[in-house]
């Protein structure tokens, strides 16, 4: 009974030593950045050219802003300095993105929609929910 006891006392010690980490799929960010993702790819299949560096690079920016956020999550139980790092990352992959669809609209004569568009109003008031977006973007 005493090593049992010795075992909990353990277990316990580890879990306080190194804090939970993961969960990334409930975080917002982690839920956007995917749904970012799955628009890129087919913006970037029905409007630029797949053999074009910017395809690739629409598309990688936006797969690099879920992974380093699924990736920072993960290794938020070890180290907050590495998971601020690949959050910094993530960060930086989207505003690259962000720059990329700007560029696409301003090199067609296209207009930038201002925030308070109510295209994008309705984005901010749908839920976090990646169903809800995709529905809303198929049927707008």
């Amino acid at each position: 009974m005493d090593r049992l006891t010795r075992t909990d006392t353990d277990n316990k010690m580890k879990s306080d030593l190194i804090s939970k980490h993961g969960g990334y799929r409930k975080l917002k960010s982690f839920q956007i950045a995917q749904l970012v993702y799955d628009v890129t790819v087919r913006f970037c299949d029905l409007y630029i050219d797949k053999r074009s560096r910017t395809h690739d690079q629409m598309v990688q920016a936006a797969r690099s802003g879920v992974q380093n956020i699924a990736e920072g999550s993960q290794a938020s139980s070890t180290s907050k300095k590495f998971e601020l790092k690949l959050t910094n990352v993530a960060r930086a992959s989207l505003e690259e993105l962000r720059l990329d669809y700007e560029d696409f609209l301003r090199q067609r004569n296209l207009p930038l929609l201002a925030p308070e568009h109510p295209v994008l109003m309705r984005f901010k008031k749908a839920q976090c929910n990646t169903f809800t977006i995709k529905f809303i973007l198929l049927f707008s």
